[in-house]
């Protein structure tokens, strides 16, 4: 399976993981947000467009995953807080994350994005024994951004 993340091409040579708090995890927690398709890992970035600089150079890496989908978890809707789509649910969709993340039962959990439901974000756990074995960056492609999407026009 490929998954897609795109980064500011200084750290686009190796998947690390800044241990910042998000979504999915805790403080201090390595892990790896990527999409299931380029347009969704946009979006992502976009809900976060303070982050976004589009004067520098972006890179879109495609992560191959050897896995089935029986060695991974996935997390469904029916399984979240009605309001997991908010801030106010961080706490509880984080302690989901932790969990996932503590107890190494799997490389890879399968998230709802909240950006579009219907589709699925992919978080790698960079500390689980079989991430050397098992992720790779397959390719690293150039990224542009359409001045449309940022500028609202």
């Amino acid at each position: 399976m490929n998954v897609f993340r795109i980064v500011p091409e200084a750290f686009s040579n190796e998947l690390n993981a800044s241990g910042s708090a998000n979504r999915w995890n805790l403080r201090g927690q390595k892990v790896i947000y990527t999409g299931s398709s380029r347009s969704l890992s946009t979006l992502e970035l976009i809900v976060h467009r303070s982050a976004i600089q589009p004067s520098k150079p972006y890179k879109l890496l495609v992560i191959s995953i050897d896995l089935t989908e029986a060695e991974y978890q996935k997390i469904q809707l029916d399984q979240l807080p009605n309001n997991w789509r908010n801030l106010q649910a961080y706490s509880q969709l984080q302690l989901i994350g932790s969990n996932w993340y503590k107890a190494q039962n799997s490389l890879l959990l399968e998230v709802p994005s909240a950006v579009i439901p219907q589709e699925s974000n992919y978080i790698i756990n960079t500390e689980h024994p079989d991430f050397s074995k098992k992720i790779r960056i397959n390719r690293i492609e150039d990224y542009f951004w359409d001045n449309r999407l940022l500028s609202g026009t």
